[in-house]
C-alpha cells in the first residue's frame, strides 16, 4: 500500500504559504490539555505520593497500594543489564561511551580574571544537586534518552538522579532498565505523565524534589513541565520530533527512507521531510518506504505521521535547499550529500546536524 506524502516544489506559486501550513504547529494549544494538567498538578502538590499512585494506576492501568510499589530497587536495574542478550548489552556499553566521550569534551570550567584596579571578576560553574530525568515509556520505549540525559549529568558531576518512566499495564522494558544501571542512576520510579513531573517539581513523601528536570515526554508532560518551570530549571519545553533530510539523490534510497521513519516512529505529530533537487531520487525514496514500511514494528504510526505531517520537497538547487533548511531549522537535520563539507558552515538553525550518507 502506497504512502500518501505530501509534496511541494518551489517552482509553485503558492509554495511559501504551503510550506507555512505544513510546519504550522501548537504544541499546547489543547486547552483540555491545559486544564487537566492543571488538575494533576495540584492534586501532587496536595496530596503527594496518593495523587502519584491514584494517577498512575488509573493511566497506566497499575494496581500499586503504595508509593514502594512504584519504585525500583537497584538490584532490579542490576538483574535487567545482566538478563541482556550479549549483542544488546555490548551496544548499550558501545553507545554510553561514545555519549560519556563527547559529553566529557562539552563539560565547562570555572574562570576569573582580575582587571586593572584589582577587581576580580569570573564564572563559577558548580553541578546541581539533584535531577529528574523523565524517560518516555508509553508508546515507544528508547534507551537512548536514558543515557543522552543521565550521561551527561553524571560527567557534569550531579550528585544524584532520580529518573521516571511509565510502565503501561506494568510492562518494564529492559533496556530502559539496563541503561539507568549502566548510566548511573541512582533511583527509578515507575511513573509518568503530568503526576510524574509534578513529583520531582513538588516532591512527595517518597519522591525526592529535584533541581531540574530534563527528557522528552508527550504533549501532557511538556505542558506540565512548562507550569512547573521556576520551581524548578527544565531543559526545554519539546514538540514532536522532527527530522529534514537534504539530499542531492546521490545516496541510498532505503537509507534515506529509513531515516525518515527513524522519527515518524515516535509519534503520529512526528513531522519527516525531504529536501532534494532530484525528482526521480524523490520517486526512489517514495518507492523505498512503500517497501520497507509493512516490515516496521511500528509501521501504523510512522504511516501516519508521513501522511500528516511528512513532506517532499523538489527544489531547483542545493542553495535553495539548505535556505529553506534554515527556514525550518529542525531538530534533526540530514545532509544526505556526496560531498557534504561545503554546505555545513551554511547551516545556521538546526538541533543536530548528521553530515553525509553515513550519519
Amino acid at each position: 500500500m502506497t504512502v500518501t506524502i505530501q509534496r511541494l516544489s518551489t517552482v509553485d506559486a503558492d509554495f511559501s504559504a504551503k510550506l507555512k501550513t505544513l510546519l504550522a504547529f501548537e504544541a499546547a494549544a489543547d486547552e483540555n490539555i491545559e486544564r487537566t494538567v492543571a488538575a494533576i498538578l495540584a492534586d501532587v502538590k496536595t496530596l503527594g505520593d496518593a495523587a502519584v499512585v491514584d494517577y498512575s494506576n488509573r493511566f497506566d492501568r497499575l494496581s500499586a497500594t503504595a508509593m514502594a510499589d512504584l519504585e525500583l530497587s537497584r538490584d532490579q536495574l542490576e538483574a535487567a543489564l545482566a538478563g541482556l542478550p550479549a549483542e544488546q548489552r555490548a551496544a548499550l556499553e558501545a553507545a554510553a561511551s561514545r555519549v560519556r566521550a563527547y559529553h566529557e569534551r562539552q563539560k565547562l570550567d570555572g574562570w576569573s580574571y582580575t582587571e586593572a584596579d584589582g577587581t576580580l571578576l569570573g564564572q563559577m560553574i558548580t553541578p546541581l544537586d539533584r535531577v529528574g530525568l523523565y524517560v518516555p515509556g508509553g508508546k515507544a520505549a528508547y534507551p537512548s534518552s536514558v543515557l543522552m540525559n543521565a550521561i551527561p549529568a553524571k560527567v557534569a558531576g550531579v550528585k544524584e538522579l532520580i529518573m521516571v518512566v511509565p510502565t503501561p499495564g506494568g510492562e518494564k522494558n529492559p533496556l530502559v532498565l539496563a541503561a539507568a544501571c549502566l548510566a548511573g542512576v541512582d533511583r527509578v520510579f515507575t511513573i509518568g505523565g503530568a503526576q510524574a513531573v509534578g513529583a520531582l517539581a513538588y516532591g512527595t513523601e517518597s519522591v525526592p524534589q529535584v533541581d531540574k528536570i530534563v527528557g522528552p515526554g508527550n504533549a501532557y508532560v511538556a505542558t506540565a513541565k512548562r507550569r512547573v518551570f521556576g520551581i524548578v530549571g527544565i531543559d526545554m519545553v519539546a514538540g514532536p520530533s522532527e527530522i529534514l533530510v537534504v539530499a542531492d539523490g546521490s545516496g541510498n534510497p532505503d537509507w534515506v527512507a529509513m531515516d525518515l521513519f527513524s522519527q515518524a516512529e515516535h509519534d503520529e505529530l512526528a513531522q519527516s521531510i525531504l529536501i532534494c533537487p532530484d525528482a526521480a531520487f524523490i520517486d526512489q525514496v517514495q518507492a523505498s518506504i512503500d517497501k520497507l514500511l509493512p516490515s516496521m514494528p511500528r509501521q501504523d504510526t510512522i504511516r501516519t505521521s508521513l501522511s500528516n505531517r511528512g513532506a517532499f520537497i523538489l527544489v531547483r538547487d542545493m542553495d535553495e535547499a539548505v535556505a529553506i533548511a534554515n527556514r525550518v531549522a529542525p531538530e534533526h537535520l540530514e545532509l544526505a550529500l556526496a560531498d557534504p563539507d561545503p554546505w555545513v558552515e551554511k547551516i545556521h538553525h538546526a538541533g543536530a546536524i548528521f553530515i553525509g550518507h553515513y550519519t
